[in-house]
C-alpha cells in the first residue's frame, strides 16, 4: 500500500499544478505543497490518515498564512495599462450622457464612448470610473 500511496499522491500534486496553470489565481499552489509534504510522508509511514491529515491541515495553514502576503507582493506588481491610467482623470463631455444613451468624453486627449448613472451636458467635467470594454463610466464632478 506504501508504494501505491506515492502514486496516488503524485497524480493529486500533478493534478493541483496543471489546474494551478490553468487558473493562474494562486488556488491550488498552497495544497500542492502539501501534496508535496504527503508524498514525502508516503516513504516514512503507511498511514493513510496521517498523509491526509498532513495533506489538508497543511494546505490550509499555508494557505491561511501565506496567501494575503503573496497577494499583496503580487498586487504590487502589477502596474496599470494605458487604459487603466485614465480612471480618476477628469474628462469634459464632447455630447450629452442621457438614459439609454451613449454619449462622448475626451479624456486624456482621446475621445471615449461614456455612460453614466445621470445625464451629463456637454462642456460639463467628469471624473472617469471605470472601464468596460471599450465604453468609460462617468460621473458630473461637482463644483
Amino acid at each position: 500500500m506504501g508504494d501505491v500511496m506515492f502514486y496516488v499522491w503524485l497524480i493529486v500534486v500533478i493534478l493541483l499544478t496543471l489546474l494551478e496553470l490553468m487558473t493562474i489565481n494562486l488556488t491550488t499552489i498552497w495544497f500542492v505543497l502539501s501534496g508535496l509534504a504527503a508524498l514525502g510522508l508516503s516513504f516514512v509511514t503507511k498511514n493513510f490518515l496521517l498523509q491526509f491529515g498532513c495533506f489538508v491541515i497543511l494546505g490550509i495553514i499555508l494557505l491561511i498564512v501565506t496567501k494575503p502576503f503573496v497577494t499583496k507582493v503580487l498586487d504590487k506588481k502589477k502596474q496599470k495599462t494605458n487604459l487603466d491610467r485614465i480612471i480618476g482623470m477628469n474628462g469634459i463631455v464632447m455630447k450629452n450622457i442621457e438614459d439609454m444613451n451613449y454619449g462622448e468624453v475626451k479624456v486624456d486627449g482621446k475621445i471615449w464612448t461614456a455612460f453614466a448613472d445621470e445625464k451629463i451636458k456637454k462642456d460639463e467635467k467628469v471624473e472617469v470610473l471605470e472601464i468596460s470594454g471599450s465604453k468609460i463610466k462617468v460621473r458630473k464632478v461637482v463644483k
